[in-house]
């Protein structure tokens, strides 16, 4: 069997990798021009089911190399004010386990084949069976089968389910990251906290490494090689449909709204990284009608893309990841059509995967309150 992956996002390589170490031939097209071209290093929470679900794609002797660059956090999710003073809470306290998403995605790369600069154009399904991916700038690729791991804007989706496209909330939000230093040792309670302020919410979160990654590497697994990265951390402030001025940097936008808030949270911004503060919409999919089972399908925010403050979109494209990759070594193995093995996955994912974008959607309003007529609508489930 040959699979083609298009995308090099967490999902993807997870399971490019989960396949190849089932013996089966997995390649994975990524339309950057590099595997670094875009930062992509921000804290995850992943729950049980994500968590396991990359361990399994994993081969076991990364095991012990995996354990030791997370961490296991609990949030009490407090409300505060700028001046850090709780006025309330979000809900239950959460735990799970913290991963930083630039090292995780290197410890997936690790062996794999990944072609940048692949840039997917479309697909052609030949009359002999298979798949035929064609690229802007490369020779077309056949394959038993074509996983469209490629986001928000999944070129894959384009031509599988034209009428599955994504939906802006018009929430807009700045993330970035700050090294954690002695300084900001009093911001603790904040972790997994929303510090209200008019009209905005900031939430920070840290990312401590047991052992710092590339001397976690060099000691449990040579072969691997991982950022040289320290503690930080983590923030993101939601602003208000059209609340950030063009003219402003990502930092400035922040700083711009947080005139007389606590001084070490001004100071957590003003110290971050520059290169790594970024201005997002918040976009969601909702998987739609299901398309006829065939050698092409979708995984992780290609199908349902969440809004992050479900803190499940992780979560949710690693266990595609896990279930696709069971599912087709057992058609691999001869215990299944390859036609049915895809048919079960997209069965269990359309249902997960429509749940976590609903679950996503009914927490956003409670970090951003102007709710979005379209959204509304759409999804039915904020008011």
């Amino acid at each position: 069997m040959r699979v083609s992956v298009i995308g090099a996002g967490l999902g993807g390589l997870a399971l490019a990798q989960g396949l190849r170490g089932a013996g089966i031939a997995a390649e994975v097209y990524e339309r950057d021009p590099g595997i670094v071209a875009r930062f992509q290093g921000y804290r995850l929470m992943l729950d049980p089911i994500g968590f396991q679900a990359v361990r399994d794609c994993l081969p076991a002797r990364w095991h012990p190399l995996l354990d030791e660059i997370v961490m296991e956090a609990s949030a009490e999710q407090l409300i505060l004010d700028p001046q850090l003073n709780e006025i309330g809470r979000l809900g239950a306290a959460r735990t799970g386990i913290v991963v930083d998403r630039q090292v995780l995605r290197h410890l997936l790369l690790t062996g794999l084949t990944v072609h940048t600069d692949a840039a997917l154009t479309g697909y052609e399904l030949p009359a002999d069976g298979g798949v035929q991916a064609q690229f802007a700038r490369r020779d077309p690729v056949t394959a038993d089968l074509l996983v469209g791991a490629d986001g928000v804007t999944s070129a894959v989706r384009g031509v599988l389910s034209p009428h599955t496209v994504p939906t802006d909330t018009g929430v807009r939000f700045v993330i970035g990251r700050t090294p954690l230093t002695d300084e900001f040792a009093g911001l603790s309670k904040a972790y997994g906290s929303k510090i209200a302020g008019d009209g905005v919410s900031l939430l920070l979160g840290a990312m401590c490494f047991r052992t710092p990654p590339k001397h976690a590497a060099e000691r449990l697994a040579p072969e691997v090689e991982l950022p040289d990265i320290g503690d930080y951390v983590r923030w993101a402030m939601i602003l208000p449909p059209n609340g950030s001025p063009a003219d402003l940097t990502a930092q400035e936008s922040v700083l711009s709204r947080m005139d007389g808030w606590h001084p070490q949270l001004r100071a957590l911004i003003e110290q971050a990284d520059p290169d790594n503060s970024t201005l997002l919409s918040i976009r969601v999919v909702e998987p739609g009608a299901r398309w006829a089972s065939g050698p092409v399908t979708l995984l992780g925010d290609a199908i349902h893309a969440t809004s992050p403050t479900g803190g499940n979109g992780a979560n949710t494209a690693l266990r595609d990841a896990d279930l696709l990759r069971r599912c087709l070594i057992d058609a691999d193995e001869g215990r299944r059509t390859l036609l049915g093995a895809v048919d079960d996955y997209e069965r269990q994912m359309f249902g997960y995967g429509a749940e976590a974008v609903r679950s996503s959607l009914e927490k956003l309003p409670a970090f951003a309150p102007v709710a979005v007529t379209e959204v509304d609508q759409g999804f039915g489930r904020l008011g």
